[in-house]
């Protein structure tokens, strides 16, 4: 059996993926989270044979748990499932370490499928991913987005602070000052060429970077 460990905030999500996975008949779900920190003890108490995770999650978010377990356990191949479609997320995911990347919208369809490809040892993209991560490798790093150009801590800051989180909350999930989160801060003003938190929050909506 493939014992999976399954990262999602939302219950009713788990339940579903759950659903999916057992139904198959060669994998079980050994273990769920519904936040970072949980997925992390999770993976360290079970030892799954694949995590699936989520990338919007609270507390820690997907992409910082699948750069925490690539540390801690580099043997360990994570799936990461969310809503976001855009460009930005499967690069980031790919670039962090990620083994494949689907949408919530096909996971019915290709979950099972990704799991066991990626236990086969290859990776899984579904079409649209693969489509946008072959046009970041063709195009290089001469038309990257504003969004692209943003460091992976910067990328997470933003969606902090698009979140409502103040300097402190941010400062303690990363374990840093709350002068180095002002310091992020003010360069992303800078590189955004915005004003205030609200500029922010805006265009981390508008760039669908955060769930409304």
């Amino acid at each position: 059996m493939i014992r999976v460990l399954l990262a999602d905030d939302h219950s009713i999500v788990r339940a579903g993926l759950r659903r999916i996975i057992e139904e198959s008949g060669d994998m079980t779900v050994v273990a769920e989270a519904e936040n970072g920190r949980v997925a992390l003890r999770e993976a360290a108490r079970h030892k799954p044979d694949i995590a699936v995770v989520d990338i919007s999650m609270p507390d820690i978010d997907g992409l910082e748990v699948l750069g925490r377990l690539r540390e801690t356990d580099p043997g360990l191949p994570v799936l990461v499932l969310t809503m976001h479609e855009e460009r930005q997320y499967v690069v980031r995911a790919i670039e962090a370490g990620a083994m494949g990347y689907i949408t919530k919208q096909s996971a019915p369809e290709k979950l099972v499928c990704a799991i066991r490809k990626i236990i086969s040892g290859h990776r899984y993209l579904s079409e649209d991913a693969a489509e946008a991560l072959a046009l970041r490798v063709l195009r290089g790093d001469r038309q990257k987005s504003t969004v692209e150009s943003l460091s992976m801590r910067e990328l997470q800051v933003l969606r902090r602070l698009a979140m409502g989180q103040t300097n402190r909350e941010i400062a303690e999930a990363y374990h840093v000052s709350i002068k180095t989160v002002d310091t992020y801060r003010h360069r992303l003003l800078k590189k955004l060429d915005l004003r205030n938190n609200a500029d922010l929050s805006r265009f981390a909506i508008q760039n669908k970077l955060v769930e409304l």
